[in-house]
């Protein structure tokens, strides 16, 4: 989806596109319940004491969601690193794409 704008510019008209970064593949986004939660639940800094309080609160909010595969699956195609995404951390999500390149390769 996308909607046009259109402004003058110096004088000039100017048409400005804005393009939507969702579409029907990323619709679990609107549903999901990490959008009216604070970021810094997700995304933690460090894998001790607090961080992990806030990794396992974050793991609560995913398993309550009904975008979490949709979720997990985003952040495995598109290699994100950092953060809880589909109710898994960094190094789970990790093991997950090893077992998936050694499944590949057995195959």
């Amino acid at each position: 989806m996308s909607n046009s704008y259109s402004y003058k510019l110096c004088g000039g008209p100017v048409a400005i596109q804005s393009v939507t970064l969702f579409d029907d593949k990323n619709d679990w986004r609107e549903a999901a319940l990490c959008r009216d939660t604070s970021p810094e639940l997700f995304f933690p800094v460090g894998n001790t004491g607090n961080a992990l309080d806030a990794i396992s609160l974050a793991k609560t909010v995913c398993r309550r969601c009904t975008s979490q595969q949709e979720c997990l699956e985003y952040a495995l195609d598109s290699n994100q690193d950092s953060g809880v995404w589909g109710g898994r951390s960094e190094e789970e999500r990790r093991h997950i794409r090893r077992q998936r390149v050694l499944s590949s390769k057995a195959n």
